[in-house]
């Protein structure tokens, strides 16, 4: 063997020594988190245990445990559990519960600001695109000055795009604005104001309490949110009629929230894998919802006789006139949220402007398959 290849042959035996012992010492050093054991979250939502919003918190929570291999693990209980529904800030703020589940527009009695992540007509945005602002619009960074305001001592990750809310389950159709006036009322956020400057009577409840107010006479009319929720919370035992279509709350989301303090003492891999749960959640959560909600959207007509109508343009026109007045006292009471009107009206006149003049109408479509004529049934 000639020296040059001695010393290839010791060089190979030196490296492989090193890495030998580099990946017994990688085997033989636990991660940080092994090392202290599982971590353990408890959280809360804001919904009762049947709806379908808890069920949404817990594939969230399922989804950070799955994709931690359970390092991390986060048990949801429903509202009511620790604190009420409309509790959940403080609780989580505070440390009393480690994180949570629910909407934005539900702080509203903290700064009314907040209620803009969902109550009003998105200045023509869907929740999907509101959640694009957030994301790319400057929106992240001013719900975070918002927080910091109240001294919300949380982290927070809006999520999950809602279709559009139904305007409301009543004991008859509504036919015009003037029907709206002297109902007592049950419904959240911003929409309190527009509601009440329809001449309702409101009243803002949890999800969980509507319906049995509604059978005690507390109330003459609400909303709540879709087909699937409202079913199962039983909004058919008190109520047939339900008018859908509203600029009240046409464009919401769900809101993840972190205790900040436990957040902040997470490895940063963990903070990864939070984050992309969220985005992997809000994904699933709409498409879920697709299929749910329809499913019950057709239930309630077959199975529990219930009758849909249109809103009446009359009063959507109403609803857009009120807010716009709503929303010009409060940004004259409240710079910050006259800072978030203007961003989301900046990035609604391009993003809306853009969908309209690119997105083709699918009314056409569904008539052409599903109208009179009844293409698909030749296909």
């Amino acid at each position: 063997m000639t020296k040059s290849n001695k010393r290839s042959t010791s060089s190979r035996r030196g490296f492989l020594k090193v890495a030998a012992a580099g990946a017994a010492a990688t085997v033989a050093t636990p991660s940080v988190v092994s090392a202290q054991g599982p971590i353990s979250m408890r959280w809360q939502s804001t919904w009762p245990s049947k709806d379908i919003f808890h069920e949404y918190a817990l594939d969230y929570a399922k989804k950070v445990n799955d994709m931690t291999g359970g390092d991390l693990k986060i048990e949801v209980l429903p509202a009511g559990a620790v604190v009420p529904a409309f509790g959940l800030l403080d609780a989580v703020s505070k440390g009393v519960l480690d994180g949570g589940h629910g909407v934005l527009v539900y702080h509203y009695g903290k700064q009314t600001a907040l209620a803009l992540w969902g109550s009003g007509p998105g200045f023509a945005m869907d929740a999907n695109m509101l959640l694009a602002w957030h994301r790319y619009g400057g929106g992240k960074e001013l719900l975070e000055k918002l927080y910091a305001s109240i001294n919300a001592n949380v982290v927070s990750f809006p999520y999950g795009p809602m279709p559009t809310q139904p305007f409301g389950w009543f004991k008859k159709p509504i036919a015009k604005p003037e029907d709206v006036k002297g109902l007592k009322f049950r419904t959240v956020g911003i929409s309190i104001d527009v509601y009440s400057g329809m001449g309702a009577a409101v009243n803002a409840l949890p999800g969980g309490e509507i319906v049995a107010a509604m059978d005690r006479g507390l109330l003459d009319a609400a909303e709540f949110n879709n087909a699937t929720s409202d079913r199962v919370l039983g909004f058919p035992d008190v109520s047939k009629v339900c008018m859908l279509q509203s600029y009240h709350q046409n464009a919401e989301q769900f809101e993840i929230m972190f205790n900040k303090d436990k957040y902040n003492a997470l490895p940063d891999k963990m903070k990864a894998i939070i984050a992309n749960a969220v985005d992997a959640a809000s994904a699933d959560m709409s498409w879920k919802a697709i299929d749910r909600y329809s499913k019950d959207y057709i239930e309630l007509q077959t199975k529990d006789n219930v009758k849909f109508y249109k809103t009446p343009d009359s009063i959507l026109k109403q609803q857009l006139e009120i807010y716009d007045d709503v929303v010009k006292k409060k940004a004259a009471e409240n710079p910050l949220f006259k800072e978030i009107v203007q961003s989301q009206i900046e990035f609604a006149k391009r993003a809306t402007q853009w969908e309209q003049d690119t997105v083709v109408s699918r009314r056409m479509a569904y008539d052409h398959y599903f109208g009179p004529t009844a293409a698909a049934k030749k296909l």
